[in-house]
């Protein structure tokens, strides 16, 4: 038997956005539970009032904070590298193109993710996000008049959408839209469901993009399964899609949360390697060097 490393988490929200805590107590928080790298992500700004994102005019202190953790984490003893990313929501005709983030700030990666599907007018958002699943409902029924394959394909068309026309390094919680779910509208072996899936999966493969396993749900307790279940977790190993494990943390002690589970999972589907970011670049990390 091998252990996959988990030893970074490059999916991190601060109080810059969502998050709960200032961006030092998630290196402390890091530090004391063996990661080796910590990656912040926080959310991209979106051209409308909302109260997870970050705002504008606060970018870039955002990104200064950040970088100058980074400097203070490499003089450690205890080696903790510390990456500047951003988690860019995509909603068509809305908003910076990823291109805008890539060019005007010093991000080492970037996670492209779906939370808002739109349908129509800019005013007419489904968030399929949070935490109470009456939202979800409520935006379902007044939105795509309840009719769940209408409102999935639509979510699905928007991550190809996204992958077709930007460039991000990850794809965050590519099933989200199953988190509200629970089975109650539709269950992932339906074919149709099934078809939009496989659909998506050639196109992360087709882009070369890198899919998180997102441990959140299940640690929230919003969902049975991680972003991506089992299922698409095995397509995505005999597609060859490179994966990384990340718990999209909202406080400091989330950064590692359900790691070792999630690693025995992955393990027991045959994956064999996780890809780690590096001062150098992407590489995979291989079984057993943890």
């Amino acid at each position: 038997m091998f252990n996959i490393p988990v030893s970074q988490n490059l999916h991190t929200h601060s109080h810059f956005s969502d998050g709960s805590a200032a961006p030092e107590k998630y290196v402390e928080a890091a530090l004391a539970q063996g990661l080796t790298a910590l990656g912040f992500s926080d959310h991209s700004p979106l051209p409308f009032d909302n109260t997870f994102a970050l705002r504008e005019e606060k970018v870039a202190e955002y990104c200064e904070t950040v970088l100058s953790l980074k400097n203070f984490a490499a003089s450690l003893p205890r080696y903790l590298a510390v990456f500047l990313g951003m988690e860019a929501d995509f909603i068509p005709g809305m908003g910076y193109p990823f291109s805008h983030f890539r060019d005007n700030y010093p991000l080492d990666y970037l996670i492209g993710s779906v939370h808002l599907v739109r349908n129509g007018s800019p005013e007419d958002l489904w968030f399929i996000d949070g935490p109470d699943p009456a939202t979800y409902d409520q935006g379902l029924n007044e939105l795509f008049g309840g009719d769940i394959r209408k409102g999935v394909t639509a979510y699905y068309r928007q991550i190809n959408e996204m992958l077709t026309t930007n460039r991000m390094d990850i794809i965050g919680h590519l099933d989200k839209i199953k988190m509200h779910n629970r089975d109650r509208f539709f269950t992932e072996d339906e074919p149709w469901y099934q078809a939009l899936v496989d659909e998506t999966l050639d196109l992360v493969k087709q882009k070369g993009v890198i899919a998180e396993v997102n441990t959140r749900g299940i640690y929230k307790k919003r969902c049975d399964s991680l972003f991506p279940g089992p299922a698409i977790l095995k397509k995505m190993l005999a597609l060859g899609i490179p994966v990384l494990i990340s718990s999209d943390a909202h406080k400091p002690e989330e950064v590692s949360m359900l790691f070792a589970e999630t690693a025995e999972l992955l393990r027991s589907i045959g994956f064999s390697e996780v890809m780690n970011l590096t001062t150098e670049g992407w590489q995979e990390a291989e079984a057993g060097l943890r």
